[in-house]
């Protein structure tokens, strides 16, 4: 139900074209493709916490809004979006992954390893952004949401790299986001906040790549794929 409430959203709130798919869907298949207006939380491969953001900002480095890494699948204040449909309120760590400035792709399109992208934190509209600042535990690249719906920079640009033989990011597939701007590479590690936010641990960008710096598309509500092959 929560799913079905969700792909109503996002049929009645995305802009969507002519050439759009009239509903969206939610799935759980291996072969299922990730597209531009796919809906998703992202998990840390190693110790399986979801990608998250809040409304709470650094208190030191860039003072943006702080990411972290989340251990509950279901907690009430971790999800990606926030509004009430059916009298379901989802809030937490849904990310909306779309394409770059300029680009000409659109939903429903796939996306290839070395795409670019931007991922939207769904309940503040900001976008995942590093820069120089330090990370507060381990003094690594910063990772924060920041800009808008009308504010976005390449600080927003990610890099897909696909794990192994595979060409196309799927669901079932071991990936790496490498920040464009800085070279860093999202990555999180066991050592957790001890006061805002307790219990959640660091994701942080590091410029190597290393068995912490690999996700995976968990749950979320995926698009058909509307493209012409």
């Amino acid at each position: 139900m929560v799913f079905f409430a969700l792909a109503v959203f996002l049929f009645l709130g995305l802009n969507l074209d002519e050439s759009s798919p009239s509903s969206a869907s939610a799935a759980s298949s291996e072969t299922v493709e990730i597209t531009y207006g796919t809906v998703l939380k992202l998990m840390h491969e190693k110790t399986k916490f979801r990608l998250h953001s809040h409304e709470v900002p650094y208190g030191s480095g860039s003072g943006q809004q702080s990411v972290t890494g989340f251990p509950d699948v279901d907690d009430a204040n971790s999800y990606w979006l926030e509004f009430d449909i059916l009298d379901i309120n989802l809030e937490g760590h849904f990310y909306i992954v779309k394409p770059i400035l300029g680009a000409s792709a659109k939903q429903g399109d796939t996306i290839k390893s070395g795409t670019i992208i931007r991922l939207q934190h769904m309940r503040t509209r900001k976008w995942l952004h590093s820069h120089l600042h330090a990370s507060p535990i381990s003094g690594n690249l910063e990772i924060s949401c920041f800009g808008g719906e009308e504010e976005s920079d390449t600080g927003d640009y990610w890099r897909v790299m696909i794990e192994g033989s595979g060409k196309t990011w799927r669901q079932d597939q071991r990936i790496r986001l490498q920040h464009v701007d800085t070279g860093g590479y999202l990555h999180s590690h066991p050592k957790k906040y001890q006061r805002i936010a307790g219990g959640q641990q660091e994701v942080c960008g590091v410029r190597e790549k290393r068995a912490d710096n690999v996700w995976l598309a968990a749950e979320g509500v995926y698009l058909p794929v509307t493209e012409s092959k």
